[in-house]
């Protein structure tokens, strides 16, 4: 147990109980323990495994090379469509821990036999992200727009990409671009720290 990740586990949740189960289990495989995204996450020779996190319905151990797990039980979820790489486990009491406790570790020593194994996720390119017609358009009509967007890094213009798809009507995709264009000409990534 690592004491700098203590207060995740002793703070005020509806996931305590669940969290700290989840933590023995996950110990009891031999990993590192340490703090990464505000959550605890747990390393095998530096390379992240698997983190606890927690959302208003459930708690979940999210496996960073999920799609590489056999699941074997069908137990592992795709976060959302665009989450290309890792997997969950949800729980939605502390039961559903317990009864699953054995297969959990099974999920574990093998997430860490892919990382002996050196194996890799497969990303899909930028470049293969859909582009919004919407979006087209504005890097045709602006240069100075299309240059920004193609000099920032490839996970910046994935974040851009995404977030302006996922709005499902036309004018609510060019409100998004129109609000997001000062930041991408000033090489801001989506979710970056900005003030005009």
């Amino acid at each position: 147990m690592n004491q700098k990740v203590d207060w995740f586990f002793d703070k005020d949740s509806n996931w305590q109980k669940e969290y700290r189960k989840l933590r023995a289990i996950v110990l009891s495989c031999g990993l590192i323990e340490e703090l990464k995204w505000g959550v605890p996450c747990y390393t095998f020779q530096k390379n992240n495994i698997v983190l606890i996190h927690g959302f208003k319905g459930y708690c979940a151990l999210l496996f960073h090379k999920g799609v590489l797990l056999k699941d074997t039980n069908n137990i592992l979820i795709q976060q959302t469509e665009n989450v290309q790489s890792a997997r969950q486990i949800r729980f939605i009491n502390f039961q559903e821990i317990i009864d699953l406790e054995q297969i959990i570790k099974t999920y574990i020593f093998e997430a860490i036999e892919v990382e002996k194994a050196g194996l890799e996720v497969k990303m899909k390119k930028t470049s293969e992200f859909k582009m919004p017609d919407e979006f087209k358009n504005a890097l045709e009509n602006n240069s100075d727009l299309k240059s920004a967007f193609y000099a920032l890094t490839p996970g910046r213009q994935r974040g851009y990409l995404l977030h302006f798809s996922q709005a499902k009507q036309s004018k609510t995709r060019e409100s998004r671009i129109e609000k997001c264009t000062d930041k991408i000409l000033n090489g801001i990534g989506l979710n970056d720290k900005y003030s005009k």
